[in-house]
């Protein structure tokens, strides 16, 4: 199954489908009061936050990958079992549904990011949805699918997906304590994947924008971000334009930046000329 599926193919397959509203926010607001004030019909809510982390820690990072057992349990409560086909949006084109599409695909399930998220509604419920209480078995994290953060300080091909001014690091990061990128770290942001309407551009311009970074073949690919949640984006857009399958440093800048390692920025711009 691929990574991403149209509004058209959810509409033809609505009936064999989980639809699941991911959202979250990185300014203080609930993902699940905004889903509550509307979603798309009959969609449960995941919350990225709680069912899809552990708890913070300095050494883990603001969103370590829950135990195989508490994501399991967190699966069975939404109605996912190990049998479902989920396909996961949000309402910014999928970068933060993206953990819960990766860590259901590098576990064995089926699961697609909707082609534009929320925006595609044509009428929104508030109605929370309930599904029976599904089975589904705790699968270890696979080991090829993850990266250590030793590995992450010295991969070949290390890709952050924050913005460019947080890459950049020249100013006070707004929610780590240093700012600035693991030394070698390529900056691919994973909202440069999305058009206007956020759905994901063309094949081949994702491919190209994976390959001027010098990314060509994405397993040798480290990705990271600011917590391991976007992150998660650009490994389904770099298996999406056929590049192959990434692997994920979970605790990603958030664990790097608490340590004393090697940090470094980009050169500020230079006065216009």
């Amino acid at each position: 199954m691929d990574p991403f599926v149209t509004p058209e193919w959810l509409a033809e397959h609505r009936d064999e489908v989980v639809l699941a509203d991911a959202r979250m926010y990185l300014d203080g607001r609930s993902a699940e009061a905004e889903y509550l004030q509307g979603h798309l019909p009959g969609a449960v809510f995941v919350d990225v936050g709680a069912d899809l982390a552990a708890p913070a820690s300095p050494e883990g990072g603001r969103h370590p990958l829950p135990s195989p057992e508490d994501f399991a349990a967190a699966m069975s409560r939404a109605g996912i079992g190990d049998d479902a086909v989920v396909v996961a949006y949000d309402d910014v084109g999928g970068v933060m549904a993206a953990r819960l599409v990766w860590l259901l695909r590098t576990t064995g399930h089926r699961a697609a990011l909707l082609d534009g998220g929320l925006d595609t509604a044509v009428e929104l419920e508030k109605k929370r949805a309930v599904l029976p209480a599904a089975d589904f078995a705790p699968v270890p994290w696979p080991r090829e699918a993850l990266a250590t953060i030793d590995e992450a300080a010295h991969g070949a091909a290390v890709v952050d997906a924050r913005d460019a001014t947080r890459y950049a690091g020249n100013a006070p990061d707004p929610v780590d304590p240093r700012s600035g990128h693991i030394p070698g770290a390529v900056n691919i942001p994973c909202r440069s994947h999305l058009t206007q309407d956020r759905t994901p551009r063309p094949t081949a311009e994702l491919r190209d924008a994976f390959e001027r970074a010098g990314v060509t073949d994405a397993d040798q690919m480290i990705s990271y971000c600011g917590s391991g949640v976007t992150a998660c984006h650009n490994l389904l857009v770099a298996e999406h334009a056929g590049l192959g399958m990434g692997r994920l440093f979970p605790g990603s800048w958030s664990q790097y930046s608490h340590t004393d390692r090697p940090v470094e920025t980009s050169p500020e711009p230079g006065p216009a000329a």
